[in-house]
């Protein structure tokens, strides 16, 4: 009997040290380890995931110990370790939902292109499926333009904090909401579509902010005389979307049979080219009053504005000038 009992002494001072051993060491990454665990995965899966990425030393120890303490449960999303941290630590990590978060900055004037590069530069999902959300997920703007064929132009400027665990639909319908709230503050409830079309006309024209509302007043004088707006970054859309940009405007993308191309067709184009930020949307709601038809950039990060195309050559001759003199 005394055998007996030794040996379950034995077993039990075993087992003991061999969860302290499991659960209280701490375990330390040799470099910053980012593991993701999906939302439906069970306990029994996580701690298996755990234990292959590094983090704890035994699934089984971490399985028991949940089981034992389980007054809460386990969150998926995705988690950084980069310092020593027991199980115990570990547990108390994921049932806070201590998830990380990966930022997304959108700059004014990007297009669903660049963000969708942006999106997948920051690990959050590919290109092609942000651009497919931005191409299909229509419905977001049923209340502020039913007209519009793509997210484009309603993909608010600003910097965003996603999760891995969140869709391409999930970030354009945040960016699109960020849309929306500033379309209220600027009152911003009709004409939308051709607000938000004139806007990022304007936004990748310009990025001095005095003169957004000139480079507006330019494209609305002409829009009134029925001239073409001529606006290379539309041409470069146009492009785009046709998967043809070489990185700069050739003779040939300017004839490109694109409703898009605005040296071939007058009007504004179906629908935004880029995504406008406030300032942008402001000065195509209140463009200044001017008589200007022409601007051409000054070699000094501004333009010059002209009425004539007198005037607006002696203005084109000065660029040239100038940036020969570079």
């Amino acid at each position: 009997m005394r055998k007996f009992f030794s040996f379950v002494l034995l077993l039990v001072l075993a087992v003991a040290g061999w969860l302290a051993w499991a659960l209280y060491l701490p375990v330390a990454p040799s470099e910053p380890k980012f593991v993701l665990l999906r939302p439906g995965w069970t306990t029994r899966h996580i701690a298996r995931e755990l234990k292959d990425n590094g983090i704890i030393r035994s699934d089984k120890a971490f399985l028991f110990m949940h089981i034992l303490r389980g007054e809460r449960s386990l969150k998926a999303g995705e988690y950084k370790f980069d310092s020593p941290a027991n199980a115990l630590n570990v547990r108390d990590r994921l049932t806070r939902g201590d998830i990380y978060v990966r930022q997304v900055t959108v700059p004014e004037g990007y297009n669903m292109f660049d963000i969708a590069q942006a999106v997948e530069q920051a690990g959050l999902g590919t290109a092609a499926e942000f651009l497919n959300a931005a191409r299909q997920d229509l419905f977001l703007l049923k209340d502020v333009d039913p007209t519009a064929k793509s997210l484009e132009g309603y993909l608010f400027p600003d910097t965003y904090s996603f999760t891995r665990t969140m869709s391409s639909h999930d970030m354009a319908t945040a960016m699109v909401h960020r849309f929306k709230q500033e379309a209220k503050a600027l009152n911003l409830d009709s004409d939308v579509h051709r607000v938000v079309t004139m806007a990022s006309i304007v936004e990748k024209e310009t990025a001095v902010p005095d003169e957004r509302p000139q480079v507006a007043s330019v494209y609305y004088n002409r829009l009134d005389k029925n001239m073409t707006l001529a606006a290379d970054p539309s041409v470069i859309y146009a492009a785009l979307l046709n998967n043809r940009y070489r990185g700069t405007i050739y003779q040939s993308d300017l004839q490109y049979d694109s409703p898009y191309n605005t040296y071939k067709y007058a009007g504004l184009p179906p629908g935004p080219i880029a995504n406008p930020g406030r300032a942008a949307l402001a000065a195509a709601m209140h463009p200044a009053q001017t008589q200007y038809l022409y601007f051409v950039a000054d070699a000094q990060g501004h333009h010059r504005f002209a009425a004539t195309l007198d005037e607006h050559n002696r203005n084109v001759l000065a660029y040239r000038r100038a940036i020969a003199a570079k």
